[in-house]
């Protein structure tokens, strides 16, 4: 099977290498385009018989399956590009939120599907967001499933919670990655803990709370309630969590919300026109 990359950057390059790395893609499996034509020649230099693409109409022409890894801004020339490539047997994968199943349905003449990645798929775990587009068949869907098994735990989700599931599963390692920095920088600068080993007993205790949660043996409240003992250390330091912490996960649930808003407006707007091979002179 043909897959096709357009755009490699970080989430691009990043689906790429976990794919292959997994055994779920083999290099010649994949064509690739990315306007800094360099970025794409680094991962064939990495992943020899991974193909470069010299458009992202050769990426559209040749492929049974293509990401769309690209920023929102970006869709509307990509769309114009490829659109007269397209057919109707082919499946397009965008991994924009702001971009919705229906824009890209609107003008796009092939099978639709989003799918939202994480960074933690790099090594094979975390979520994927998956929403599917009216015209994928069930086949369409076990195929993707399967695919995107191989790399992280898909996630089926109706669309109008897309921006918060991102929220958790996409924008999450960063927020939890800042939380840990900020941990570690206190134990060091107050204690004199080597950061070296701070470092590593906050992966390791991160590690294993996640697999504590995913397996299924405790949820966060229940958790939380069995290494906090009643007026112990734990305990304090959850008194005060909750104190300085109380209203920064509502507020940065509304400025994400806000900021997805802002975006998806400017999508409405690129992509609702007609596509410029229709515009009238």
């Amino acid at each position: 099977m043909n897959i096709g990359f357009i755009g490699t950057g970080s989430m691009g390059s990043m689906l790429i290498e976990a794919f292959v790395q997994s055994n779920a893609l083999l290099p010649e499996e994949i064509i690739a385009s990315n306007r800094t034509a360099g970025k794409v020649q680094r991962l064939a230099e990495a992943y020899p018989g991974l193909r470069v693409a010299g458009s992202n109409l050769e990426v559209a022409e040749t492929s049974e399956l293509f990401f769309l890894c690209i920023k929102p801004t970006e869709y509307k020339a990509v769309i114009d590009e490829i659109r007269p490539v397209t057919r109707p047997e082919q499946i397009a994968v965008s991994i924009a939120s702001p971009v919705l199943i229906r824009h890209l349905e609107g003008v796009l003449n092939c099978r639709i599907a989003k799918i939202i990645p994480s960074i933690t798929n790099l090594v094979h775990s975390g979520a994927s967001l998956c929403i599917w587009g009216e015209r994928l068949s069930p086949e369409d869907r076990q195929m993707l499933d399967s695919l995107m098994s191989r790399i992280s735990t898909p996630i089926y989700l109706s669309e109008a919670f897309t921006r918060v599931s991102s929220d958790i599963s996409s924008c999450g390692p960063a927020f939890l990655a800042y939380f840990l920095q900020k941990f570690i920088d206190a134990a060091v600068e107050e204690t004199g803990l080597p950061r070296e080993q701070a470092i590593r007993l906050a992966a390791e205790m991160t590690l294993g709370t996640g697999l504590l949660l995913t397996s299924g043996a405790f949820t966060p409240e229940e958790l939380r309630r069995r290494v906090a003992v009643p007026g112990g250390i734990t305990a304090e330091g959850l008194r005060l969590m909750e104190s300085e912490l109380g209203a920064m996960f509502p507020n940065l649930i509304r400025l994400t919300h806000a900021k997805y808003r802002e975006e998806l407006e400017k999508a409405e707007a690129r992509l609702a026109g007609p596509p410029k091979d229709e515009q009238k002179p």
